[in-house]
């Protein structure tokens, strides 16, 4: 995971199928957030974060690209792959265990999420808001 960060942006790029980079980017987002919310909110933000990795890794054959940005308005978190496919949440199976659940968590926690598609691949957004931290 290689990647720079200032007092109110980071960026991480996330190598293909590198799953070491789920905990380094929730410790890169804690880090970043360090000053920003309650330590619960920031908890949602790892959470959330680490399911956007993670689903960028596991279901994608390149890497991706981790961004968050602490402004006024709150926290925005976007995963880039490069994989036209844009996920759906859904309501995982009873044979899936704990599989399934992470859009379904994005969906659930965030105040705002989304999909955002590129040329090449799509984003996928969360904002955590401000007021509510």
């Amino acid at each position: 995971m290689r990647g720079q960060a200032s007092a109110d942006r980071l960026r991480r790029t996330l190598g293909r199928a590198d799953l070491r980079a789920v905990p380094e980017s929730r410790r890169a987002v804690r880090e970043l957030l360090a000053h920003w919310g309650t330590p619960e909110r920031s908890a949602v933000a790892e959470l959330l974060t680490s399911e956007l990795v993670t689903n960028a890794l596991v279901h994608t054959d390149d890497g991706a690209v981790l961004t968050a940005v602490v402004g006024p308005a709150g926290l925005r978190v976007e995963v880039r792959d490069f994989v036209a496919r844009v996920p759906r949440p859904r309501a995982p199976g009873a044979a899936e265990g704990t599989n399934g659940r992470g859009l379904v968590l994005v969906e659930s926690l965030a105040d705002e999420w989304g999909v955002r598609t590129h040329d090449v691949g799509k984003s996928v957004w969360f904002q955590l808001e401000a007021d509510a931290a």
